[in-house]
């Protein structure tokens, strides 16, 4: 029995681990890099044909995204997982097939001008729907076997609607191993979805580590951040507009907004609308409005026995259309707009933003991470103009920001998890996390008695019978080929010029005022980082 890490190993997406036995091979995940990566991983050892289950924590596209390809590459085996996370893949896998047949079309589409190969797509629509088939679905606390050897069962990691950790136990003869993958850990009293639990024992466990050097802020209200923020626009005549990631973050606002109207705590506005602007987004939606009890907390499982929805409510409108999401724009009545992608580089936000954005009684929210060099953090940063469309628009709106809504556990929730096991585990693995998130918590770990943490690199083989490396990889950076074009000399020359003019308005600006300096390095700086 043995254990090889693929994805995820000193990175935080691509998660891929491959769990061999004496008769099956497991992987545990099969998700898409997304972002920028640093390290190469290693190839799977073995064919997807031989592969005989997948495993999937929860459906987020960094964790399940790689699935259909899988699949098309000849997996026929069994995809196992929880009813909510089938639920919300069989939506999200097709959303990101379209998005794979929509890249794959522009880069033809421009390829065939510069005389370049056409590409294919990484999979298709119908990939994906083949690998849907291939789902199976098993409730949270329910011990399955996968063969006479392996034993699962789930157990709720409160990260997403659906999301697991994975106990696996493996026997072969008189040897008996367990083996925890931790999935990704929630963060504490999150809306509608429980808290993560804990698990108390295990030989082996590889764990998360996205947030392992950082804390959330704990005091903040969100409710009465959301509160204020509606309030106040709503009496300008405004528009709130939140960009929201489809699945999970929606679906928290939508809850907290039910709250606010059905406490009737914003006055003189109580019928406001609300629109949620996003195909992808509304289809999790009536996920989520499925009443999965087993997924619930307390409070929303009293609703649902109540008979109250706990994300529906009057003037919600769900828009679907490209002709429902350009009616949302001519409607002058004050509202809230949710809409995707969450960062705001791609989707609807952007029309909204392009609508909103120039309007000083309009407010847009951040409720999430806005990652370097997305228009979210631009935004974010205060920049005064943004292009959006290749138009040039002035940012008048109130920008404010949401205290931390993380579905992910921070330093402090990763080592509760960790210390809820009663025998500490044999050997314990970080996996999921850059190299500062896994070193600040490797270390520590170490000063915790009886913790042995290790960081394995993609490629990296660990032998679950003796409890010994087989073998530990070497990072492998990725390389970066530094394609040099041949360009015109006078364009060089031009760029030269205008680098150097920049250089001298920087140092006569150094004997101006504050404010203007300060302008200038706003926007040098967005302008820096539309470019990276």
């Amino acid at each position: 029995m043995k254990l090889t890490f693929i994805g995820a190993d000193h990175e935080v997406t691509g998660s891929q681990h491959l769990l061999e036995t004496a008769d099956l091979k497991i992987l545990i995940d099969c998700g898409l890099e997304q972002g920028e990566n640093v390290y190469e991983n290693a190839e799977l050892p073995v064919n997807y044909s031989e592969i005989d289950y997948i495993i999937l924590t929860h459906a987020h596209i960094d964790h399940a995204g790689m699935i259909p390809f899988a699949c098309k590459m000849g997996f026929n085996g069994t995809i196992v997982t929880t009813n909510a996370s089938m639920d919300l893949d069989s939506i999200m896998l097709l959303d990101s097939a379209h998005i794979q047949e929509q890249e794959a079309e522009w880069q033809n589409r421009k390829g065939m001008r510069a005389g370049k190969k056409p590409v294919e797509p990484l999979y298709t629509v119908e990939d994906a729907k083949a690998a849907i088939r291939q789902f199976r679905s098993v409730p949270y606390n329910r011990v399955t076997e996968l063969s006479d050897t392996v034993k699962l069962r789930f157990v709720d990691a409160g990260h997403l609607l659906g999301s697991a950790s994975a106990e696996i136990w493996i026997t072969e003869g008189e040897l008996k191993k367990k083996i925890v993958f931790s999935g990704d850990i929630g963060n504490q009293n999150k809306p509608l979805i429980r808290d993560p639990q804990y698990i108390a024992e295990a030989d082996y466990v590889v764990m998360e580590s996205t947030y392992g050097n950082r804390h959330h802020d704990m005091s903040v209200d969100h409710l009465e951040d959301l509160r204020r923020i509606v309030q106040e626009t709503l009496d300008r005549g405004g528009n709130v507009v939140i960009p929201a990631f489809a699945v999970g973050r929606t679906q928290e606002l939508l809850y907290l907004l039910r709250h606010l109207k059905q406490e009737r705590l914003i006055r003189g506005h109580e019928g406001f609308p609300v629109y949620v602007d996003s195909p992808l987004a509304v289809q999790a939606t009536h996920v989520f409005r499925e009443n999965l009890l087993e997924c619930y907390d307390d409070e929303t499982r009293a609703l649902v026995e109540q008979g109250i929805n706990p994300i529906e409510f009057d003037n919600l409108c769900l828009s679907v259309s490209a002709d429902d999401s350009k009616a949302i724009n001519f409607d002058p009545e004050p509202k809230v707009i949710l809409a995707a992608s969450g960062m705001c580089d791609a989707g609807r936000i952007r029309h909204h933003l392009k609508h909103n954005l120039w309007r000083p009684e309009c407010t847009v929210v951040f409720a999430g991470y806005q990652a370097e060099g997305t228009l979210g953090r631009m935004l974010q940063d205060g920049a005064e103009t943004v292009r959006i469309f290749g138009e040039e628009i002035e940012v008048r709106a109130k920008i404010e920001q949401m205290g931390s809504m993380s579905s992910h556990a921070d330093q402090t929730g990763l080592l509760q998890w960790i210390s809820a096991f009663t025998k500490q585990p044999d050997a314990l693995f970080l996996v999921h996390g850059n190299d500062e998130a896994m070193t600040a918590f490797s270390a520590l770990l170490l000063e915790k008695p009886g913790i042995k943490p290790h960081c394995p690199y993609s490629g990296s083989v660990f032998d679950l019978a003796t409890g010994r490396f087989e073998y530990e990889a070497e990072p492998r950076f990725i390389r970066r080929e530094k394609a040099v074009s041949v360009r015109n000399n006078t364009v060089r020359q031009e760029l030269a010029l205008a680098a150097e003019a920049v250089r001298q308005l920087s140092e006569e600006l150094k004997t101006g005022t504050n404010a203007d300096m300060k302008r200038f390095t706003k926007e040098l700086r967005n302008l820096l980082a539309r470019w990276k």
